[in-house]
C-alpha cells in the first residue's frame, strides 16, 4: 500500500509546479529524472531561458545544487540561481544548454578522433570535480551534453558525494551498465575511481580500435586497483593513442607499431610516396 506522503510526491511529479513568487515562467519539460523534473523556463527579470530543476527529495535536500555552485568548470553547468517553492520544493535555475545529449550525438557520422576529442572534455570536467573533492557516481552518455558550437558539459550531479565518507553501507545510485562493482556493491570504500570505471564504460562504445578498447577494459576492471587510478591517467592514454604514441593499456605487436607508426606519419608517407610515383614516371617518359 502506498502512503500519503508518497502518493502527494507522486501526483507533484505529473502536475506543473507552482512558481508564483519567483522570477521564472515555465515552458515546457526538458527532461525527468530520480532526482527532479527539468523545465525550460523564462528568468523574467534577464529576460533569459533557464534550465529549472525541482527537486523531488525533501526540503534540505540542497547536495546537487551546492555542489554545482562550487564547481566552476567550463564543462560543468553553472547554477544561477536557488529557492523553495510555495509547495516546499526545493528549486535551482541553471543554464539552458542547447545541443544534443551525447548517446544522441554518437550516433551521428563522427570520426574516431572526434569522439575522442568529445570523451577527453568530458575526462576534463569530472577530474576538476575530482580535484575539488566530488565524484559525479552516474557518468553516462545521457548526461552529457554536445552544445550547437562544440561545448561539451557533463549534467546531472544529483547523486554526486564528497569524497570523505563514512565507514558504512552506501545507498546503491546510479545506472548499472555503468556502475563500478564497488558502487553496486554498495561498498563505503566508493572513491573516485567509480568514475573511472563509468568512463571506460562510455569509452568502449566509441569505436572498435584495438587500443582504444584495451583503455576501456584498464578503465573497467573490476579491482579498482588495476583501474587508471585517476581520469587525467586515463585521459593521458586516450591522448597517446591520438598523438600516434602507444598506449600503456595495450601491449603491441609488430603489426599494431607498423599501423601506429602509418596512422601518425600518414601524410609525410603519402607525399614520399606521391614524389616518388612521380619520379618513376618521369624516369619512364625519358626512357620512352
Amino acid at each position: 500500500m502506498i502512503s500519503e506522503p508518497a502518493l502527494d510526491r507522486l501526483s507533484a511529479m505529473f502536475r506543473a509546479p507552482d512558481v508564483a513568487g519567483t522570477r521564472y515562467e515555465l515552458v515546457s519539460i526538458l527532461g525527468r529524472g530520480g532526482m527532479g523534473i527539468v523545465y525550460l523556463a523564462r528568468d523574467t527579470v534577464l529576460d533569459r531561458e533557464v534550465a529549472l530543476k525541482i527537486v523531488e527529495g525533501s526540503a534540505g535536500d540542497t547536495n546537487e545544487a551546492r555542489i554545482l555552485a562550487r564547481l566552476e568548470h567550463p564543462g560543468i553547468v553553472p547554477v544561477h540561481d536557488f529557492g523553495q517553492l510555495p509547495d516546499g520544493r526545493l528549486f535551482y535555475a541553471m543554464k539552458r544548454v542547447r545541443g544534443d545529449r551525447l548517446d544522441r550525438w554518437m550516433a551521428a557520422p563522427h570520426d574516431l578522433p572526434e569522439r575522442l576529442g568529445v570523451f577527453l572534455r568530458v575526462c576534463d570536467a569530472v577530474a576538476f570535480a575530482h580535484a575539488h573533492g566530488v565524484i559525479h557516481r552516474d557518468l553516462k552518455p545521457e548526461n552529457v551534453m554536445v552544445g550547437e558550437f562544440g561545448e561539451v558539459l557533463v549534467l546531472d550531479w544529483g547523486v554526486a558525494r564528497q569524497m570523505q565518507i563514512a565507514e558504512c553501507k552506501l545507498q546503491i545510485v546510479g545506472t548499472a551498465e555503468f556502475m563500478a562493482p564497488e558502487q553496486a556493491r554498495g561498498d563505503a570504500t566508493v572513491d573516485h575511481r567509480a568514475d573511472v570505471y563509468a568512463l571506460g564504460a562510455m569509452l568502449e562504445s566509441f569505436g572498435e580500435v584495438i587500443p582504444v578498447l584495451a583503455i576501456a577494459r584498464k578503465a573497467r576492471s573490476a579491482d579498482p586497483g588495476a583501474r587508471y587510478q585517476s581520469v587525467q591517467a586515463l585521459a593521458a592514454d586516450v591522448s597517446r593513442y591520438l598523438a600516434g604514441r602507444a598506449v600503456e593499456a595495450h601491449r603491441e605487436t609488430v603489426v599494431d607499431r607498423l599501423a601506429r607508426f602509418e596512422r601518425r606519419y600518414r601524410l609525410p608517407i603519402l607525399l614520399v610516396l606521391t614524389y616518388l610515383a612521380v619520379r618513376a614516371l618521369m624516369l619512364w617518359f625519358v626512357r620512352v
